[in-house]
């Protein structure tokens, strides 16, 4: 980082007209200095996170085998600090034996819906190598929506401004 012209206490007293107005240089440096701000951040959640994770984790995964549980939350106290733990529970499933058991459901006569969730999709390179005809079928039931924008902003050395 280079001189501030911006400081990053008055990037949020700026409206956003303000900062589309700002000169290029100085865009520039906001969105610079952000892109860095957010890595350190990162960085250091991290970094954190296995500090705590160093200090409190095994205390707290022997409270939740304790209480008879291997995920969930549970609090700690340490002097003054009050931790609150929480180790979430992430199911994933077997699509292959999914798909197994929802063709036995139907071949028994029986709703898979009853059952499962069910999320059909198709890849998006998938569709655009079908043919015509094949695409005009499932083209009713496609919906194309825009993600966020992103930019990103380099000067350029002989125009600052």
């Amino acid at each position: 980082m280079s001189d501030l012209t911006i400081f990053p206490a008055h990037l949020n007293e700026l409206s956003v007209g303000q900062l589309a107005s700002l000169p290029h240089h100085q865009l520039h440096e906001v969105d610079t200095n952000l892109d860095q701000l957010i890595a350190w951040a990162k960085k250091a959640r991290t970094k954190v996170d296995a500090a705590l994770e160093q200090r409190y984790g095994e205390q707290a995964r022997k409270e939740l085998l304790a209480d008879g549980r291997d995920v969930g939350s549970i609090h700690l106290t340490d002097g003054p600090l009050r931790i609150k733990f929480e180790l979430p529970k992430r199911v994933s499933w077997d699509q292959k034996q999914l798909s197994a058991i929802a063709e036995r459901i139907v071949a028994g006569g029986e709703r898979v819906q009853d059952y499962m969730d069910i999320d059909f999709s198709v890849s998006e390179s998938r569709f655009n190598n079908w043919p015509p005809a094949l695409k005009e079928q499932f083209a009713s039931a496609r919906t194309v929506k825009t993600g966020k924008p992103s930019f990103q902003l380099a000067l350029v050395q002989e125009n600052l401004e």
